[in-house]
């Protein structure tokens, strides 16, 4: 009867990653072992100028680095993983280290989502409010948003993964897939996975859904305001500030959006890990760059921090 046991239900999973001639593993390894360094470095960069400069002590720059922190977890989440199965010829993992991977990445993936919306609230308040902008986002306010989104992320990630791994696993245990996704996984499933794809719905609902039609309705009252400022120089102001932003979010979420809440029967795995691909790994390794390149603040608090803005002023007084 034990042995029955064994052979019918799966202990580990073997994630087969991506499909690619093996002649090309080192060029893909170092691809993804520099942009994972890259992540590391840009977004706890920002972190660290946020935390070491008063300048940057502001609800924007908060989100922001609460946001550079989730983009580390979540890649670490999977990349790491990722690197050590191009590494060597064993890619099983775990049953339960699948379990806590999925739970995880879901976790900071949801977070991540609802952080955007409330990123967006901020900018709203910035531009349609500013007299009253420090009064409205208040450390309190902030704190507590920031809260609701780990709750939220917390309960949602726990009913996906509840609902994906009481299925019965049972015969094949390859996941087509570079980590232990939820779609992914359920492909393997031994049951009917109708009900999981009417949860992920009503889920990717309140998760991605919800939270992107509040970023839409708060930008549309946004670029209403901005219309209204007066001077081009104010107008292009208000609007770069946004820029970063919506590019962010649209990396993010529309991929994300599409991947959580199609059918399971309409899922092709090849397209799903390479949106997989870009909302885990690449949106993380250009959020440093977008919020920083054309950002005066994070340049000059990277200036005052490292101490080159003292060389060059006192060069410049020299001259």
């Amino acid at each position: 009867m034990m042995q029955e046991t064994n052979q019918s239900f799966v202990a580990e999973f073997i994630l087969l990653g991506f499909s690619f001639n093996p002649s090309t593993t080192p060029l893909l390894f170092s691809a993804f072992l520099i942009t994972y360094l890259l992540i590391i470095l840009g977004n706890g960069l920002i972190t660290i100028l946020i935390c070491l400069d008063s300048h940057l002590h502001t609800p924007m720059y908060f989100f922001i680095g609460i946001l550079s922190i989730l983009d580390v977890g979540y890649t670490t989440t999977t990349v790491p993983q990722m690197l050590a199965h191009l590494a060597s010829q064993k890619k099983t993992i775990s049953f339960a280290s699948c379990v806590a991977q999925m739970y995880i990445f879901l976790v900071l993936g949801i977070m991540e989502s609802w952080l955007f919306a409330i990123m967006s609230i901020d900018r709203y308040v910035a531009i349609c409010h500013p007299l009253r902008y420090k009064v409205i986002m208040s450390p309190w306010l902030c704190g507590v948003m920031v809260i609701f989104c780990g709750l939220w992320g917390v309960i949602s990630a726990l009913v996906y993964t509840v609902f994906a791994m009481r299925l019965p696993y049972c015969g094949s245990n390859k996941i087509n897939h570079f980590f232990c996704e939820v779609p992914a996984v359920l492909k393997l499933a031994c049951a009917d996975t109708s009900v999981n794809d009417r949860v992920d719905f009503i889920l990717g609902f309140t998760v991605i859904l919800v939270p992107l039609s509040l970023i839409l309705v708060i930008y549309v009252n946004i670029f209403i305001a901005i219309l209204r400022i007066r001077s081009a120089q104010g107008r292009l102001k208000a609007f770069s500030t946004c820029a970063s932003h919506i590019t962010v979010v649209t990396m993010f979420c529309v991929p994300a959006m599409v991947m959580y809440m199609k059918p399971g029967s309409e899922a092709s795995l090849e397209e799903d890990k390479k949106l997989a691909l870009f909302y885990n790994v690449i949106s993380a390794f250009l959020n440093p760059i977008i919020y920083s390149l054309r950002n005066k603040d994070i340049q000059r608090a990277f200036l005052k921090v490292t101490g080159w803005g003292r060389v060059s002023w006192g060069e410049g007084q020299r001259h």
